[in-house]
């Protein structure tokens, strides 16, 4: 059923957004405060449900719209606000025909928040789902493209007015070099249209319902904040019956090194967490998003399942370049979407698509409830 998002859903939307973005994804602030500033001008945002037929009908045209680029970019270099829809009409004129709505590349971080900007900017509704069921690094990481869709032809975006049209075919690692690459000359980050596809296409490749979740679970945190509960248990309330079953705490502790670089276009790096009583280390390596925590010498969560970092006391995530040496955290493991774990999808974002020497192990069974003294179902 069609619903409508004002701009009172945001802050939870945000919040929500970037727990599911992994560390990654980009802070949902920047794009929360210029989503709300469009919405003052235009108005509240229609929201389609891809499981009713009515509201995604087969030949519904749809193009997802995102940025991409480093996240210790975009907290200098914050967008000038119309690069997305410029993306958009040029993918358009390209293709000869125009979108009948837009949805997320990804639900988590900023990209939550681009396809709103471009829904309240032309009146486009926008499609409670995603193409990656979180945040991932690379353009062709998505469950589009895993499930066939190709994501080009594509347009990048800058903010001086230029755009860039690029078109791989079927070829959608090389679509994300190329445009990998335009992006960083742009200064290191940029706005897109890709993956244009009916609706029946959405229906098949999306996963549904994230942009709910993630309203669903920045109001968790924050109910669970104003009550003075565990943040962590309200977000493992919230998950229970989504299609993100699983949660396990993995660490709890403080932030005791970063090393952080921006290389290729991309935030990588190195965290390390010591427990409050120092008998134990996490280590997570980061690629913009977290794809794997170690404990000691046990791995105990990889990509695709979700590493997210939270603020220890008020359970508010920690994007991975807002980490500090200092901070008090918990770290939790969340389980991904059963169509994110097949032998296709790791194929594209398997822990060997990142270059980690280490088999994909899902949470559940890699950290059994019990294991932990604060594990969830």
């Amino acid at each position: 059923m069609t619903w409508t998002l004002t701009p009172d859903d945001l802050p939870d939307l945000a919040r929500g957004a970037a727990l599911l973005g992994t560390g990654g994804g980009g802070d949902p602030y920047i794009g929360r405060l210029m989503v709300e500033q469009a919405m003052r001008e235009h108005g509240p945002v229609t929201v389609l449900d891809p499981a009713d037929p009515a509201d995604l009908p087969d030949d519904l045209f749809v193009i997802a719209t995102a940025m991409m680029g480093a996240p210790t970019v975009m907290i200098e270099k914050i967008p000038r606000g119309d690069e997305p829809v410029l993306a958009l009409r040029r993918l358009e004129q390209h293709l000869g025909r125009t979108a009948d709505a837009t949805i997320p590349m990804e639900c988590g971080g900023i990209n939550s928040m681009i396809p709103l900007l471009v829904a309240a900017r032309t009146g486009l509704p926008v499609i409670d789902g995603d193409g990656m069921g979180r945040a991932f690094p690379e353009l062709q990481m998505e469950t589009f493209g895993v499930y066939g869709v190709p994501g080009s032809p594509m347009v990048v975006a800058g903010d001086h007015g230029e755009s860039v049209l690029i078109d791989t075919g079927t070829d959608n690692h090389r679509m994300e070099h190329l445009a990998r690459g335009a992006a960083i000359r742009m200064g290191g980050s940029a706005l897109i249209a890709e993956y244009p596809m009916p609706g029946a296409d959405v229906r098949r490749t999306a996963i549904p319902h994230t942009l709910t979740l993630a309203l669903r679970l920045g109001r968790a945190i924050r109910e669970a904040r104003e009550q003075l509960g565990d943040p962590v248990g309200a977000i493992a309330d919230a998950l229970a019956p989504t299609l993100y079953r699983h949660l396990r705490v993995l660490f709890a502790g403080k932030v005791s090194d970063v090393e952080r670089r921006t290389v290729d276009g991309f935030a990588r790096g190195t965290a390390r967490f010591t427990a409050f009583d120092g008998g134990s280390e996490l280590r997570t390596v980061f690629q913009n998003e977290t794809l794997v925590a170690t404990v000691d010498d046990t791995t105990v969560a990889v990509v695709p399942d979700l590493i997210c970092v939270l603020e220890a006391e008020s359970g508010e995530p920690i994007t991975t370049e807002a980490l500090r040496y200092g901070q008090r955290v918990v770290v939790v493991g969340i389980s991904t979407p059963d169509m994110m774990r097949t032998p296709e999808a790791l194929a594209v974002f398997g822990p060997a698509c990142f270059g980690l020497d280490v088999p994909f192990v899902p949470l559940e069974t890699a950290v059994p409830r019990g294991a932990g003294a604060a594990d969830r179902v």
